[in-house]
């Protein structure tokens, strides 16, 4: 097994724990509401420039910022960071701000805003891709 596999399969099992911790805590039993604004509160751009925010569990990243195109892969944990945003396609989400990020399986996708748990989109201080 190559050592790209290994990290993947390392951070593929701390997110798993993750997941796994967080709905055992007293937190998942609040209302959803709750949980949206305790994931918007940790959300923010950190010293390495990237967004690190909640984001719907199973979130498609799509080849271009348009659901017609290409699913590149997918975030199957509820937090994820993201490298920038882009206007493209209009969503559910009442905009058109997608953002970019490495999805699970080590391809690189735009994620759909309506899917990561930002207070405004784009999220402050991160860059435009």
């Amino acid at each position: 097994m190559n050592v790209r596999k290994k990290i993947t399969m390392l951070a593929m099992a701390g997110a798993l724990a993750l997941g796994m911790a967080s709905a055992q805590s007293p937190a998942s039993a609040t209302s959803g509401t709750t949980t949206v604004k305790s994931a918007r509160a940790e959300c923010g751009v950190r010293s390495d420039a990237r967004l690190y925010c909640g984001n719907k569990a199973g979130a498609k990243g799509y080849a271009d910022r348009s659901y017609r195109s290409a699913t590149r892969g997918q975030l199957n944990g509820t937090f994820s960071w993201f490298q920038c945003w882009g206007h493209g396609d209009p969503h559910p989400g009442g905009n058109d701000i997608w953002y970019w990020t490495q999805l699970d399986n080590g391809a690189w996708g735009n994620v759909p805003a309506v899917d990561v748990s930002t207070g405004q989109d784009p999220a402050p201080g991160l860059r435009q891709c």
